[in-house]
């Protein structure tokens, strides 16, 4: 029988992975959802169907229902505070715990050896790309861990949540977590390049428009999507934390 799946975790990108998670996962049973504010929770079960996803009104309820449990939040802190919360839900032996925030590798590893403590399993799972990229499904998953447990994952990785995998099977959680971390590095300095670029070509009387058809010539692909948010005003027009 197909795991029964939990998701906690509605931020921009948790949404959108679990829509693809309902819709491409093959599930056999609703998805079960858990957001510490609740309307978020009832709002996207309303949008996924009730057929497909239940709200669960605690982190312990989602937790004793699923077999795999996916989290994806903001901080440190708030991955700690749950996982620490789930793992007083009663009996983890044999639950799998993935966990797709972006946090620190020692934070990654602390959980690791924290759920392995209570008989749980788990694999790091970050994951690459704009919000928009979790609404699509197009994703890369960073998956990390022993690998008999990161196979219990990729079912719902590859042509589901993500495009693609960097899988770094038997290796520690935290590995993932620390390429996240470094290519995050990648991100930024391609975005402050952008945002200096097109301020030089507003200042100096090339235009944006003229810089952004060098750049979809040159740098094809990623500097193209993020040149188009910048021009487009995706960062201070959008209501919610981009990546929260």
């Amino acid at each position: 029988m197909a795991p029964q799946l939990a998701w906690i975790g509605l931020g921009n990108m948790g949404r959108g992975m679990c829509k693809n998670l309902v819709e491409k996962g093959q599930l056999s049973q609703p998805l079960i959802i858990f957001n510490r504010t609740k309307k978020r929770a009832d709002d996207l079960s309303a949008q996924l169907g009730s057929e497909k996803s239940k709200v669960a009104s605690t982190i312990e309820e989602a937790v004793s229902a699923s077999d795999i449990i996916f989290t994806c939040v903001g901080d440190d802190k708030a991955i700690t505070d749950t996982i620490d919360t789930a793992l007083k839900a009663g009996e983890v032996k044999g639950k799998l715990f993935v966990d797709c925030s972006t946090v620190h590798p020692d934070t990654t590893n602390a959980l690791a050896k924290t759920i392995n403590s209570k008989g749980g399993e788990f694999v790091a799972c970050p994951v690459f790309g704009a919000p928009v990229m979790a609404d699509n499904g197009q994703l890369v998953c960073v998956l990390a861990g022993p690998a008999a447990q990161v196979d219990k994952v990729k079912p719902f990785t590859t042509g589901v949540m993500g495009r693609a995998n960097i899988d770094y099977s038997d290796q520690p959680q935290g590995a993932a977590t620390r390429l996240k971390i470094i290519g995050n590095t990648f991100i930024l300095n391609m975005v402050e390049t952008l945002s200096e670029g097109h301020t030089l070509a507003e200042k100096s009387g090339l235009g944006s428009d003229n810089l952004h058809a060098f750049i979809e010539t040159m740098f094809p692909g990623p500097y193209v999507a993020y040149s188009n948010r910048l021009r487009q005003g995706d960062y201070h027009k959008r209501e919610e934390p981009l990546f929260a």
